[in-house]
């Protein structure tokens, strides 16, 4: 297996040509914030890949009643044929000038410099073009700069580069073979040709509306390969498969590949063109996942943003090391991927009525995790590409960082059975699999509840100097110098690794949270809904638990520190010291003490605040018991249809009418 960066060279020359395969890039969206979406489907657009085809997967409810929320529901939908729209100048220029100069070249074995200079023109209207848009985006906070100066002036600079040394041939009175000069040609074209469209599976009564991204993702994917119609049915529109020769309303191609991307990533230029050539490579044909673990942006204004990037940039370097021995895992923020892998673990079931594939599981909310085993099951394997080419919003803020953190912290133990699955499989293949691949795999699916638990204990127990020994200290100082290590090469400060410490601190209820859900769906068998990371400019309030157990976690440590002078057992009041200083400047630094009193204040509220229950309606003095008089009080009409066609599928209030009638006309 071939991992490496390639050339620019080799790249356009592979994908040269009629070039056979295409891209679906799925972009899962639900209320997202205008600006961050639209950086990301930009990124997207501007991908140098010759068929790429970009699906916003818009999840919001599709009739809201809140202003608020209608206008992002209709700036989502008119989002992909705006930006295709402002595609269209420079792509028809550029493709005009593609067809222009293969009739040039077509029986000539040397390039003009009239068409020579051509060529270097369109390069620097491409990279004016793109200027110009970075010249007119606001800047309003780091992720606008980013996306300005890395995926706009990026781009340019690459272009602008390749005119200079088109303008430098020129000068030299020497030109590229001609069928090289197509291919620079073509470039062009490709990174302005993008098929945009939005899709809104909550339309359809025919696919699953289960809230979490995986099945957003499904729905997609099911479809994809199939022309559709829409037909009323009784519970609403459906899809159905369309006649070749009869129009359609949903037009969903097959692609080789397919790209999923979270609504407020961006990627650089060359992202799926490398990782596609990476998938293409001899010794890739059992490769189902090329990815780049997502780095944070830089510059951000938070000190919990950036501590929080820090903790996920180290992340890249990990996977690599991850790659090495076999033991990848998907990310989720972005993956290439081959359809042909997702196929190979699709499972099928029939809900209400209808088939429901699902090729990316959603039993636990790590759904990129547990799909890693699933392709591993089959014989698939997984690569990082070591650069960096993916980036990714962080959390601004204690609260929004709880809700990311507490999904990632669930659900790691209960795929450890799929794991044990996974490698009696492969043993039943003949296949060797070697232990520090399956010590590596553990290690990622249950740090966060060993981690956690093991925090736990080094806090509350308590050590005198025979346990916390020298060699206790010095045992723990490689992983630490690692990491200070990992941190400098990722391009932060080696002493974050105390800020990362502290960090851990307060969010240690938040990861022991997340394991106690694994442990309780584990017990349940009920799926933990799905909780959306908020991407929003205001401040997400946290919970006010999450926010009283750091200050415990101080007060505790301070009581440690001077029961511990007393008993002069140093060794112990040091490391006590140390967490209730960590942590009391987290709690400062990360989650802000006016914001701590108003987190906590509203936690309090909610625990004693109790709904006011709805008034029981006033029994009717006409008309019987079960009399459907209208304004007579009865039970409104069964929807006698909508139940013998779905049986025994949950329909809300019809159901429970149904079974409100039911036990009226019981005998006791």
């Amino acid at each position: 297996m071939t991992i490496g960066e390639f050339p620019r060279g080799p790249l356009d020359q592979h994908f040269a040509g009629d070039y056979p395969h295409a891209i679906t890039v799925l972009i899962p969206s639900y209320r997202e914030e205008p600006d961050v979406v639209s950086k990301t489907l930009w990124s997207a657009a501007l991908q140098e890949f010759p068929h790429k085809r970009i699906v916003l997967l818009v999840d919001d409810p599709p009739h809201p009643s809140n202003p608020a929320d209608r206008l992002l529901l209709e700036f989502a939908r008119d989002l992909p044929g705006q930006i295709a729209a402002a595609l269209e100048e420079p792509r028809v220029r550029l493709a005009d000038g593609a067809e222009r100069l293969r009739v040039d070249l077509a029986h000539v074995d040397e390039v003009s410099p009239d068409v020579l200079a051509r060529v270097a023109e369109d390069y620097g209207y491409a990279a004016e073009w793109l200027e110009q848009r970075a010249l007119i985006h606001p800047l309003n906070d780091h992720l606008d700069a980013f996306f300005v100066d890395r995926v706009l002036l990026g781009l340019a600079g690459d272009l602008r580069l390749t005119k200079i040394a088109l303008d430098g041939a020129l000068a030299q009175g020497e030109a590229p073979p001609p069928e090289r000069v197509t291919q620079l040609q073509d470039r062009l074209v490709r990174i302005f040709t993008a098929e945009l469209v939005p899709f809104e599976r909550k339309q359809f009564a025919s696919l699953s509306h289960e809230a979490n991204k995986a099945m957003n993702l499904n729905s997609y994917i099911g479809l994809m390969g199939g022309r559709w119609k829409t037909e009323t049915a009784e519970d609403g529109t459906i899809l159905v498969p369309a006649a070749d020769d009869e129009p359609c309303d949903v037009d969903a191609p097959w692609t080789e590949y397919l790209l999923t991307l979270d609504a407020d990533s961006m990627l650089l230029r060359d992202y799926c063109a490398r990782l596609v050539y990476l998938l293409e490579e001899p010794g890739n044909e059992r490769v189902a996942v090329a990815q780049t673990p997502y780095s944070s942006y830089r510059g951000a204004p938070s000190r919990i943003e950036r501590i929080a990037g820090a903790s996920t940039d180290i992340q890249h370097i990990l996977h690599q090391g991850l790659t090495y021995y076999d033991a990848t895992f998907w990310v989720g923020a972005n993956a290439v991927i081959r359809r042909r892998a997702l196929d190979d673990i699709a499972q099928r079931q029939s809900v209400g009525g209808y088939v429901i594939t699902t090729y990316i599981q959603d039993r636990t909310v790590i759904e990129d995790t547990e799909s890693s085993i699933d392709l591993g099951t089959h014989g698939w394997r997984l690569v990082n590409y070591p650069e960096r080419l993916s980036y990714s919003a962080t959390p601004p803020d204690f609260g929004s960082l709880i809700v990311q953190r507490r999904r990632w912290a669930d659900g790691g133990l209960l795929i450890l059975p799929t794991f044990r699955a996974q490698l009696r499989e492969r043993r039943a293949r003949g296949e060797h699999v070697l232990r520090r691949e399956i010590m590596l795999r553990t290690n990622y699916m249950v740090s966060i509840a060993w981690a956690s638990l093991g925090l736990i204990f080094l806090l509350g127990y308590p050590y005198d100097s025979r346990l916390l020994s020298p060699w206790v200290i010095a045992a723990a100082a490689p992983y630490f110098l690692c990491m200070a290590s990992d941190l400098r090469d990722s391009g932060h400060r080696a002493s974050d690794v105390f800020r990362i410490y502290g960090f851990n601190l307060v969010l240690l209820a938040v990861n022991t949270a997340g394991t106690l859900k694994s442990l309780q769906q584990a017990m349940t068998n009920a799926k933990i809904p799905f909780a959306r990371t908020p991407k929003v400019k205001d401040r997400t309030a946290a919970p006010g638990i999450y926010v009283l157990i750091p200050f415990l976690i101080v007060a505790f440590s301070i009581v440690t520190l001077l029961r511990d002078i007393q008993a002069e057992n140093w060794g112990n009041a040091a490391f006590a010291a140390l967490n209730a200083l960590l942590c009391s400047w987290a709690i400062v630094a990360y989650i802000g003490v006016r914001n701590s009193i108003v987190d906590m204040a509203l936690g309090v509220v909610g625990w004693l605040y109790v709904p006011e229950k709805p008034a029981r309606p006033a029994p009717s003095s006409a008309g019987g018991a079960g009399s459907g008089a209208p304004g007579s009080g009865a039970p409104a009409p069964v929807n006698w249809r909508g139940i013998l066609h779905h049986g025994d599928r949950r329909l809300g209030r019809d159901v429970a009418r149904a079974n409100d009638l039911r036990r009226r006309v019981s005998p006791h």
